[in-house]
């Protein structure tokens, strides 16, 4: 178990190491290939203005600012990914109120070791918290040096521990996803006044406007609010459905931590 663990660790410290810069280099080639290939302007330069219709060559019109922009979108859905797959792995198999459930019947009716292999079936977080608890209530039974307050204290005591092992790996990577739903938006403006510093030094030329570039800074201050304001929002919607989720596993480990000691004092 510790060695799987700590595998898992070392996987989850390389992943959010590599994120970011696979994400910016993968960001620079599609704007780059893809986004700023001629095909989507006049006259095949992308030096030109985007053909009609043409959504990469308008993307690509954005500026500098679109790929770092990308590159914040690709990092949200990399962990958002990552962060469900580790949430549902740490939830365990089957859904967790039917396993408390059964946790519960279990411990009222004494079946200890029933309820320790309903752990190991089930797996996860919760699970592992659980089944540390249950040794602990063990342990403390055929105890006969503390006193009934003392083993209290210690199974409460245990619980804590491996709810604060266990509830680090839950949260990794979160604050990434909640610093990209800040910083998008703030690119985005950093996007949108560039564009319209370009669009007024068009307005300012003497004579006529230069159209073309008033219309590149327009294109420019416009789709990188666009992207800022979607890549925060996703970033936003990620990070509260995963604070929710981990808040229901959370309630779930202290109920059954509730319900271990509750129990334990109930009959001694």
């Amino acid at each position: 178990m510790k060695s799987t663990k700590k595998s898992s660790k070392e996987f989850d410290g390389v992943f959010s190491t590599a994120v970011i810069p696979v994400a910016l280099l993968a960001a620079i080639l599609v704007y780059v290939f893809v986004f700023g290939d001629g095909s989507n302007f006049v006259g095949g330069s992308n030096s030109n203005v985007p053909l009609p219709g043409n959504f990469y060559g308008i993307i690509y019109k954005g500026g500098p600012i679109v790929p770092i922009i990308i590159c914040l979108l690709l990092t949200v859905l990399a962990f958002g990914v990552e962060r469900y797959l580790a949430i549902s792995k740490a939830a365990g198999k089957g859904k967790v109120n039917l396993f408390m459930k059964g946790i519960n019947e279990k411990l009222e009716n004494g079946k200890i070791e029933d309820a320790k292999t309903s752990c190991n079936e089930q797996k996860g977080s919760v699970a592992n918290v659980i089944f540390s608890g249950l040794a602990k209530y063990q342990a403390m039974e055929k105890n006969n040096i503390l006193t009934t307050e003392q083993k209290v204290v210690s199974i409460q005591k245990e619980i804590e521990e491996s709810t604060s092992l266990e509830l680090p790996a839950l949260e990794q990577n979160l604050v990434v996803l909640s610093t990209i739903a800040s910083i998008a938006t703030l690119m985005g403006l950093l996007g949108t006044v560039i564009g319209m510093i370009k669009a007024f030094s068009a307005l300012a030329n003497a004579g006529a406007p230069d159209s073309v570039q008033l219309a590149a800074g327009i294109s420019e201050a416009l789709i990188n609010t666009a992207f800022g304001i979607g890549t925060s929002a996703l970033a936003i919607i990620f990070y509260n459905f995963f604070t929710t989720k981990i808040d229901k596993l959370t309630y779930s480990i202290d109920e059954a931590g509730f319900t271990i000691v509750n129990t334990f004092a109930a009959k001694n």
